[in-house]
């Protein structure tokens, strides 16, 4: 399994439509091949912050699957102009201990 990080910067006082946007954007990256869940949290300190995380089945699921999709020109259309600056997106995967 795959843990994709986004921090989201969003344009303060758009927090409500961010949201908003984002409950219509969570049913297409659910519906994706390779998707597992995910959760999206906002930051008590920072109001304008969240933190979208996101779990895949492999990488290629997020990277070519997801990204290399119609839907996710929809989940672009949605959400991406709400962020300033445009959020870096990481992957992790688990370690043995």
């Amino acid at each position: 399994m795959i843990l994709e990080v986004a921090i989201l910067e969003v344009i303060p006082g758009q927090e409500a439509d961010f949201e908003c946007s984002f409950a219509e954007a969570q049913k297409i990256i659910s519906s994706m091949p390779g998707y597992i869940s995910h959760e999206l949290k906002r930051c008590i300190e920072k109001r304008s912050r969240y933190i979208l995380l996101v779990n895949w089945e492999k990488i290629e699921d997020h990277t070519v699957g997801f990204r290399g999709s119609s839907q996710y020109q929809e989940w672009k259309a949605l959400l991406h102009h709400y962020y300033d600056p445009f959020p870096d997106v990481e992957h992790y995967e688990e370690i043995g201990a």
